[in-house]
């Protein structure tokens, strides 16, 4: 599929496409004629990989990094999970402070709701 397929389906617009691939976030993309981008569903795995991980908070240098160790191959795997297990800390530490701060806020508005019944 061209650039404006993979953009509609994975929800991107064709901008940041070449842009994640410019920067190594995925994979570079097959080329057809003309150096035309074809994109197959591996790479719309990737992208989605990429975007669940951004959306989850984790950094783009991170994920660059994750991503040149998968192109040097399975000699990489243990290198991979320790950035996935980084992050995974990272994250779990995130969560951890969400979820104080929820606690607070629900108490924020008990307080409220027992004050104006």
């Amino acid at each position: 599929m061209n650039i404006s397929e993979a953009a509609e389906k994975s929800g991107l617009t064709a901008v940041t496409l070449r842009y994640y691939e410019r920067i190594g976030l995925i994979p570079p993309v097959k080329r057809g004629n003309g150096g035309v981008r074809l994109y197959e569903k591996s790479d719309l795995g990737w992208i989605d990989f990429i975007k669940c991980m951004r959306n989850a908070g984790l950094s783009i240098e991170s994920l660059i990094e994750y991503t040149a160790l998968f192109d040097q191959g399975t000699e990489t795997v243990v290198a991979r999970k320790e950035i996935l297990i980084e992050e995974q800390k990272k994250m779990e530490e995130r969560y951890n402070e969400l979820g104080k701060t929820l606690e607070i806020l629900n108490k924020k508005i008990e307080h409220y709701e027992q004050e104006h019944s």
